[in-house]
């Protein structure tokens, strides 16, 4: 995930131990965005990365890196975040898994990417944009770093709206205490295309999650809740129990919308 203060510098970790043993217990050792590898594979569905350099943008732990190397094929995936924490939880895991030689994982401070122009066939990102406030940005910096031709699929947590987040929404936002820049599928759409990304589509989850996330508390409140304890504390699991409370009545009302993103940067002569 990404996280910076108002300025653009880095701020300290959102992301540190504790939420990285929290978010395994409740969704996948490495995890931290829900669904599992069914729904990276749902990202990704119709995407070809065999024998692809890919980029996971805002990679976390790596749990998702890792499986797309596993499962994909590529010749390169990268994972890139600018938490240190999660980075180093990565790099052990990748060795662990024996998957050194395929995936790297790097960090650097919040700004600009720290790779060559053209020097991804694919951008692969789940749940890490939200945490970048300038979306035009943060898209002009991918489309950059994509090749001619190549290929953005995405998940993130969007705002099903343009205008003043809700009370509840706030609520919500509050209880997260993460640096939530949420925006809305138009906005997504805008500053895809005005990077310069042809055929741009986004496809609203909230139907998948508000149902997943309704599991999700059920199995926090009941039988993971002695487990996620014994990571974390009683205190750390009963304020996520609040959290997931309250993101249920922003999914239930469809103000937040997990969705999913997909576009091309143009072939080399064609024009956008």
């Amino acid at each position: 995930m990404v996280a910076t203060d108002g300025d653009g510098t880095a701020s300290e970790p959102e992301y540190d131990e504790a939420a990285i043993r929290f978010l395994g217990v409740l969704w996948g050792e490495g995890y931290l965005s829900p669904g599992g590898p069914a729904e990276v594979d749902r990202v990704l569905a119709g995407v070809d990365l065999k024998g692809r350099r890919v980029l996971d943008f805002g990679c976390g732990a790596g749990g998702i890196t890792l499986h797309i190397a596993r499962t994909q094929g590529p010749a390169e995936i990268v994972g890139y975040d600018v938490e240190q924490p999660v980075i180093e939880r990565a790099r052990a895991a990748a060795v662990t898994q024996g998957l050194s030689s395929i995936v790297r994982f790097v960090s650097s401070s919040p700004g600009s990417l720290p790779f060559d122009v053209d020097e991804f066939d694919a951008v692969f990102s789940k749940d890490a944009m939200i945490h970048v406030p300038d979306k035009q940005a943060l898209f002009a910096e991918l489309f950059r770093v994509l090749k001619p031709g190549g290929v953005f699929a995405a998940s993130d947590w969007l705002i099903g709206h343009d205008g003043e987040p809700s009370p509840d929404m706030k609520d919500y936002i509050a209880a997260e205490g993460l640096s939530f820049g949420m925006a809305s599928s138009r906005h997504y759409l805008r500053a895809m295309a005005t990077a310069g990304f042809v055929d741009c589509t986004a496809e609203s989850r909230n139907g998948w999650y508000r149902e997943v996330a309704r599991g999700e508390l059920a199995r926090l409140k009941g039988p993971l809740y002695d487990e996620a304890v014994a990571a974390v504390g009683e205190a750390y699991v009963e304020k996520n129990i609040r959290t997931w409370t309250a993101m249920q009545k922003v999914l239930d009302s469809g103000e937040h919308c997990p969705t999913h993103l997909r576009a091309n940067k143009p072939a080399a002569g064609e024009r956008p």
